[in-house]
């Protein structure tokens, strides 16, 4: 029997299925019988001994898990959250029944905002859970630790959880929920995690069944056979032997090059890129300097960053976007207003030329710390959707220092008019995520959503083409930096749509420069025409494979790795 969900990557796995237990009930609504004081005080020490807990396992987690946590942590420690819990009980609640409302009510609130605050939401839910388990003195639901390797099973991850998966025990992820941009699949790609999201059968795995976890088919095999078995062993080999080979560019089987370049959130993951074959930097997410603070950065705060990442790439290209912030990441020195649709409201660009001072101050720390190193620096706008907004970016990023400035492609307006976009501009960068989400009308951080969140659909191919051709017009480079370029088969299909070069979770790159060797331009070409001549994503994902196939001579195209 086979399970068919998202495939993340085009890893494979074997392993005995362990299954995560379900949340907290939600607990029943009566009166305590307890006195106030007595649940107040339940309550105070429950969440206090929950902030504990999480800013613990931050500390011992350490790099992106340890943000996460620490995040939860402060979440957990919320003055704003404790008093509504503290009112509930003096109305009569109990203890868990004031801790689930007050919780769920945040929740809520920040689900509505959407974007940045809608993603924190999820962290509520889970916090809310760690709290009640510690008020009923029972472990709080979580990634289970049966002693020996496991396929991990579950209706989804917390960001808890997934940020701190002991990956010598986790050999494969398999959830019902979430889709190709949700957190455990991005995390799957940061850790090199097989995984495969959006199965909507999962409940039906039982524990300690052997399955094979095949990610580049997008199938969970129940009982498999021995021989099938043996196929996946042997693949499995292949893939360790793939990871050991020797670092080289990225290109073609043709030889047509094709730069393979890191997303980072920080400084801090450079070595670690250059380790693992990235020849640039395609994203480098400056949030981070700005997030959590009640102020901008000082030019000399941002130039000391800028400098330490650019030292860690000598020669090479680094392209920064410049702040994406807005309604929905609200920064009070930038936009705070509440805004009824935040998606599509002051962001990105749109909220940069608000608050003017604070991207001039951002562009002139950059043409400093290029001016100090020796890095190839290129720096984007967010969020543009016209020509004027990729005018008005590129000629200030140049009267303040900064020699090449280049625009985001997330919406379709900027995709449909790439040609006029890229004659104003020197460069073009795909967010696959958001291009998807504005394209297919659909929250990337809505669960329920998630399956029309996938790039390989024609409509999002089709926009993607557009501005493939408007940079061969131009004579403008066109990147990806969106979570498509992980995927090592559409990748393939990418390029033949007219990229240039692919920005990716650093541990993709070994498998995507694999795939990429595998194709020559026309193959490409000759692919990307299949996925476009179709209906849907998954119709597309299909056709290509097919057409590997037929290739490669391999009549079950269900079963090719994603262009390995």
């Amino acid at each position: 029997m086979q399970l068919t969900g998202t495939g993340v990557g085009g890893g494979i796995a074997i392993g005995p299925v362990v299954r995560m237990e379900d949340p907290l009930p939600e607990p029943v609504d009566h009166p305590s019988e307890r006195t106030p004081d007595i649940e107040a005080g339940r309550a105070a020490d429950a969440l206090s001994a929950t902030a504990a807990d999480l800013a613990e396992r931050g500390r011992t987690a350490g790099g992106a898990a340890k943000e996460v946590l620490e995040a939860q942590a402060l979440m957990a420690a919320d003055p704003t959250l404790a008093t509504e819990v503290a009112n509930r009980v003096q109305g009569g609640a109990t203890a868990e029944r004031a801790v689930f409302d007050a919780f769920a009510g945040y929740r809520d609130t920040l689900a509505a905002m959407g974007g940045y605050l809608a993603e924190r939401a999820a962290d509520l839910d889970d916090i809310s859970q760690r709290v009640r388990a510690h008020l009923a003195g029972v472990p709080a639901p979580g990634v289970p630790a049966p002693g020996h390797p496991f396929v991990l099973v579950a209706r989804d991850l917390s960001p808890a959880d997934t940020a701190t998966l002991d990956l010598d025990q986790v050999r494969a992820l398999v959830t019902a929920e979430g889709g190709p941009t949700s957190h455990t699949a991005i995390l799957a790609r940061e850790k090199s995690i097989v995984a495969i999201v959006g199965v909507r059968d999962a409940s039906t795995l039982a524990d300690g069944e052997v399955v094979i976890v095949d990610a580049g088919a997008d199938t969970v095999t129940v009982a498999p056979t021995p021989a099938q078995l043996a196929d996946a062993e042997r693949r499995i080999a292949d893939r360790a032997t793939l990871a050991a080979a020797p670092l080289e560019p990225g290109r073609l089987a043709d030889g047509t090059p094709v730069p393979l370049l890191a997303n980072l959130g920080s400084a801090d993951g450079a070595a670690e890129a250059v380790r693992l074959g990235a020849e640039g930097v395609g994203l480098f997410r400056t949030e981070f300097l700005f997030l959590d603070a009640d102020r901008a950065p000082t030019v000399e705060e941002q130039r000391v960053e800028y400098v330490r990442l650019l030292e860690a790439f000598p020669g090479r290209k680094v392209v920064v976007r410049v702040l994406d912030a807005g309604a929905d990441k609200p920064l009070s020195f930038v936009n705070d207003d509440v805004e009824p649709n935040p998606a599509l409201g002051l962001r990105g660009i749109r909220a940069l030329r608000a608050a003017e001072p604070v991207l001039r101050d951002q562009l002139t720390a950059l043409a400093q710390a290029d001016a100090a190193t020796d890095a190839e620096l290129q720096v984007m706008a967010p969020m543009v959707a016209t020509v004027e907004e990729a005018r008005y970016f590129t000629e200030l990023a140049k009267e303040l220092g900064v020699a090449v400035a280049g625009v985001m492609v997330e919406t379709p307006s900027a995709a449909l008019i790439a040609d006029r976009v890229l004659a104003v501009t020197d460069f073009a960068s795909i967010g696959t995520n958001d291009l998807a989400q504005y394209t297919m009308a659909a929250d990337r951080l809505l669960g329920s959503v998630a399956a029309l969140q996938d790039p390989w659909h024609p409509a999002v191919l089709r926009l993607i083409g557009e501005v493939g051709a408007a940079g061969a017009k131009t004579g403008r480079p066109v990147g990806v930096c969106g979570e498509a370029a992980a995927d090592p088969l559409l990748a393939v299909v990418l390029v033949g749509l007219g990229v240039t070069s692919l920005s990716m979770s650093p541990s993709a790159i070994a498998e995507v420069r694999s795939s990429l060797l595998g194709f020559a331009r026309a193959d490409a070409e000759r692919f990307a025409r299949a996925a476009l001549a179709t209906d849907g994503a998954s119709e597309a994902r299909g056709a290509v494979r097919e057409a590997v196939a037929a290739m490669r001579g391999d009549s079950d195209a269900g079963s090719l790795n994603r262009g390995g």
